[in-house]
């Protein structure tokens, strides 16, 4: 009962901001005179960031360039080189489970700080590795790292920038990750295993030396009670010049309802209030992992094997869409919103599959099999230009703005380990599915991407153009 009353108290309190939701249908109000505003501390922290997703994505595509050296110098057999690659997904879970609550208690900045150093450990260790166990240490330590990136990378970025300029920076910072992943197999293709080690730590220095000069998340700073500081990083956000009192009231005065209500504990997310949300959340990680993305990622080598296609071929050629990809979705983001870009990426991804899985079909029923390496190219060429455009980093966008501040921490760790275990359950099945059928199993990502797009359709909400308050503030009023 007294949480009702607290909830209808954050009602009351938010009430101009919804009505003119409501009647708008988007956050037509200003927040202040610096919502449009982008200035050099704002530009370095999204760049600083962005460094913690590039880093995370050439984890991921580190072990299939580096697999042939690493168990010729070693002496590895297949099955301890699989446990090198697959254990990076353990330490991602362990991150996942504690990220939200780690960057509630010590703050976004001081998360990447953690995060940056087991990702040079975990470089460290590769290098100087001389046999298995330092190995796999360093790849669970890498993994860690990028579980702890996946929440608070987007959650501060959402946090630090107004609410015009939101999507487009947290787009192409979260598109960072398949990006690197690209760049990690190129470059792989002409340097050793050792030296590719110190590549992938290259940005993990420049994320190092970046913190030291950004500001922590203002939002955070307000939900913890540190108001001259919260109200000093807004100001040098927003630049100096710029008005910040009235940005700055609505969010104290929003994070200090929301607190009334309840603490940030995993028990309390399964409250009828936030089942919608966490529907979204969890669905939103389900649709990223089971278009098959590490399908395509891990095992890009079998498959342009199995089409006849030289894989540094493929690499290069799969590779050029994805930076005008990346830019396209950083505009589109805000021209069209976050629910049409996705339906679009995810039905580019849907054609993808099926190009890629119509070649492995021919080529079973020995028909036009001279086409057979061209529809591969285009199948994978479509899929991961549609990934980059807006599946690659809706989902962390959306979760990161739906989430009151008082669950954000539990319901972003509850996201990051679904997104984790999704992605461990792609990996572990794609070489069955593949002996099963190749063909099968590209049209079952494309059905997964197909009902990811009736999923969008129907249940994602748009949310831009407005501030998180107001985002969060609708949905507890559409609830009641």
């Amino acid at each position: 009962m007294e949480d009702e009353e607290l909830t209808e108290s954050l009602l009351v309190a938010q009430q101009p901001v919804s009505i003119r939701i409501i009647k708008n249908g988007v956050g037509s109000n200003d927040i202040g005179a610096s919502q449009s505003g982008v200035t050099g501390v704002l530009l370095l922290s999204a760049f600083v960031t962005a460094c913690s997703a590039f880093a995370g994505g050439f984890v991921v595509g580190y072990s299939a360039p580096a697999e042939s050296g690493i168990i010729a110098d070693l002496g590895l057999s297949t099955s301890e080189y699989s446990v090198f690659s697959s254990i990076m997904t353990i330490g991602g879970m362990i991150g996942a489970v504690i990220s939200g609550k780690l960057a509630d208690i010590i703050g976004r900045k001081y998360t990447m700080w953690i995060l940056d150093i087991f990702y040079i450990m975990g470089w460290l260790a590769i290098y100087f590795a001389k046999g298995a166990w330092l190995l796999d240490l360093g790849r669970l330590s890498l993994g860690f790292g990028f579980g702890l990136t996946c929440y608070v990378a987007p959650t501060y970025l959402s946090e630090i920038t107004p609410k015009n300029l939101r999507g487009g920076f947290t787009s192409v910072t979260m598109a960072m990750i398949p990006f690197s992943l690209t760049v990690a197999y190129l470059i792989g293709s002409v340097v050793n295993w050792r030296a590719l080690a110190l590549i992938g730590a290259i940005p993990c220095l420049l994320l190092h030396f970046g913190l030291f000069f950004i500001p922590e998340s203002p939002r955070w700073l307000a939900k913890i009670g540190r108001e001259k500081e919260f109200e000093a990083a807004l100001q040098r956000l927003r630049g100096k010049n710029v008005n910040t009192s009235e940005e700055a009231a609505d969010i104290k005065d929003y994070t200090e309802n929301i607190q009334q209500i309840s603490e940030d504990k995993i028990l309390h997310l399964f409250q009828q209030k936030y089942a919608y949300q966490l529907i979204v959340g969890i669905g939103l990680m389900v649709l990223q992992q089971f278009g098959g993305l590490n399908g395509f990622a891990f095992y890009m080598d079998e498959i342009f094997e199995l089409a006849g296609v030289p894989s540094i071929i493929g690499f290069i050629v799969v590779s050029i869409p994805e930076i005008p990809a990346i830019a396209l979705g950083s505009i589109f983001i805000e021209k069209f919103g976050r629910r049409t870009l996705l339906m679009i990426s995810a039905t580019g991804e849907c054609l993808g599959c099926v190009l890629t899985g119509l070649s492995f079909l021919l080529q079973s029923l020995n028909w036009w099999t001279e086409a057979t390496p061209t529809l591969v190219l285009s199948g994978i060429l479509v899929f991961k230009a549609s990934y980059s455009l807006g599946v690659g980093a809706i989902p962390w966008i959306i979760i990161s703005e739906i989430f009151p501040i008082n669950v954000k921490g539990s319901a972003g760790s509850i996201c990051n380990l679904v997104n984790w275990f999704c992605s461990w359950l792609v990996s572990y099945t794609f070489n069955f599915l593949v002996e099963w059928s190749s063909a099968g199993t590209f049209f079952l990502y494309a059905s997964m991407s197909g009902l990811g797009v009736l999923f969008t359709a129907k249940l994602i909400p748009e949310t831009r153009w407005r501030t998180l308050e107001e985002i969060q503030a609708s949905l507890a009023h559409n609830l009641q």
